[in-house]
């Protein structure tokens, strides 16, 4: 039945809700998920703590930058009556202000170099007298304070200072020493007296400023550096838990492929032949070793159907075979003329048609059904198969008066059940000859079509009812008029489905869909049916 558009705008957004739904429950689409948030949230995180600490940091230099002009402001007096002569003595007076947590260095530039530029040798001008260091509180050695005053001179502070010997600054320097360990330069505060242009550089070496990211990045920082080990950790675990999940459920998915495509046997010698010795997770011990037994249940479930349908077809016909010849003797002595007799015996004998039909049909359900829970599998050539087969209905199609063309690729190789292939040939081929009228031919073509074999079988019939296209392969379904069919005697010439029970068709789309196939039916244009099957070619 045709859908309304009605329908169809319903189906929509149904089938958007079930897409969303079953991304949202995919194992691989949460796996990525976390993996994006996993990325994202450190980026923001940084960005924020990254701010804090700019703040931060922005407090610490200006309390050393607040501290640096106190302890000018304390030294000034001092500095302004020194001459040449009392440069040594400022290192006690330094000494009073400096401590192991804060370094203090003075630093002067006297004026007689910075009134003008002295004159060299040769006559031509020379460069702005430097800063040199006057004292240190602590001490340093000789190789530490050259190497500060370097870094001072790279950065261009004390050019800057000397120019105009004004404005307090921050400074956010690291300094390493020889001897090991670093220190920060904070500030730089210049004091101007009439000897000259002095710098006093506050340094800190506290675990606050060592361990902040003043004078680096702050992604460098211990703390920083530290919680990205510890996140990634953590980031690291949680993926390879839902990773190793997720390896250990598509080796679960390879192996039921396995089984379902025939390429796992029980007589198969393989350490990952079962579900157990595939798991790699212990918390899915359980469920390896249940999937392991259902198999095996399953496979001994196909084993009985077959066993009890072939013990239970040979223990019918048996019997039916032996009723069969005693009513030859039967007919023979009654008399012809006793037309109630003969009537009973060709009802007995339509009866037992009838009932051994109804054994192979019993038998053939039971065989497909075990087909379905353990096919067995294996490479087939598809080509030969077919080409011994259409070869085998010469007689029949001579009896018919039928004509049979073929066309068949060869070398085409699908993985299936060799038996059940036969059984899928016979199918449509018997189906093709009894519709087809006489002088009728019947068309049987295997291709190679991308990666899969057609076989497509053609006949002249009448074809099928547009309604019952879909209809003719459901169990049970059967619609032929009188005279169509194959009976096996002349007695049953003449009944409609006398030997069709409606699961030839049904018994081909469930096996060829167990092979991973897909059968379509369809009336072609000049008249007859169309029946084309597609199996996906072995690698």
């Amino acid at each position: 039945m045709a859908l309304l558009p009605i329908d169809l705008a319903m189906r929509a957004p149904r089938r958007a809700s079930a897409r969303l739904l079953w991304l949202w429950r995919s194992m691989a689409s949460r796996l990525l998920l976390l993996t994006l948030v996993f990325i994202a949230v450190p980026v923001l995180l940084y960005d924020q703590f990254q701010r804090a600490d700019e703040a931060s940091q922005q407090l610490l230099l200006k309390s050393a930058q607040r501290q640096g002009e106190l302890i000018a402001r304390a030294l000034e007096p001092e500095l302004l009556g020194v001459d040449r002569t009392a440069l040594p003595s400022l290192s006690i007076a330094l000494a009073r202000y400096g401590d192991d947590r804060t370094r203090l260095k003075l630093l002067v530039r006297p004026r007689v170099a910075a009134s003008g530029a002295a004159t060299t040798p040769s006559g031509a001008k020379a460069g702005p007298e430097p800063f040199f260091y006057v004292a240190a509180a602590p001490s340093l050695s000789t190789a530490d304070i050259d190497a500060e005053r370097r870094l001072l001179l790279e950065q261009g502070v004390l050019d800057r200072l000397g120019s105009s010997c004004a404005g307090n600054s921050t400074l956010a320097m690291r300094v390493p020493h020889l001897e090991g360990g670093e220190e920060v330069l904070s500030s730089i505060t210049p004091i101007k007296t009439s000897f000259g242009c002095w710098a006093l550089v506050t340094s800190h070496a506290t675990e606050a400023y060592i361990s902040s990211s003043i004078g680096r990045p702050y992604w460098s920082t211990p703390a920083v550096q530290a919680a990205a080990a510890i996140y990634l950790a953590m980031a690291a675990l949680v993926l390879a838990v839902l990773a190793g999940i997720w390896r250990n459920l598509n080796r679960f998915g390879d192996l039921a492929r396995r089984i379902v495509g025939g390429d796992d046997t029980p007589e198969r010698e393989d350490r990952d032949a079962s579900f157990a010795a595939r798991n790699t997770v212990p918390e899915l011990a359980g469920v390896a070793e249940d999937f392991d037994r259902l198999v095996s249940t399953l496979r001994d479930s196909a084993q009985s159907l077959r066993r009890a349908a072939e013990d239970n077809a040979h223990a019918f016909k048996t019997p039916i075979a032996v009723i069969r010849q005693s009513v030859e003797p039967l007919r023979r002595a009654l008399p012809a003329e006793n037309a109630r007799s003969q009537r009973a015996l060709t009802m007995i004998e339509k009866s037992l048609d009838k009932l051994d039909g109804l054994v192979s049909f019993a038998r053939r359900m039971d065989e497909a059904a075990a087909d379905l829970l353990a096919p067995s599998r294996r490479r087939v050539d598809l080509s030969q198969l077919v080409e011994r087969m259409a070869g085998g209905y010469t007689g029949l199609l001579a009896e018919r008066r039928l004509h049979m063309r073929s066309r068949i690729d060869a070398g085409l190789v699908v993985r299936a059940s060799e038996e059940t292939l036969e059984t899928i040939v016979e199918n449509l081929v018997e189906n093709a000859v009894s519709f087809s009228p006489p002088e009728g031919t019947v068309s049987v073509r295997l291709t190679r079509t991308g990666a899969w074999a057609e076989l497509v079988v053609d006949d002249e019939g009448p074809g099928v009812d547009p309604a019952n296209l879909d209809r003719i392969f459901e169990r049970y379904f059967s619609h032929r008029e009188p005279g169509r069919g194959m009976p096996e005697d002349e007695a049953a010439a003449h009944q409609a489905g006398a030997a069709h029970f409606g699961i030839g068709l049904w018994i081909v789309r469930r096996n060829i869909e167990a092979f991973g196939g897909r059968v379509l039916a369809e009336n072609r244009p000049t008249g007859g049916l169309r029946m084309t099957v597609a199996l996906p070619l072995a690698a």
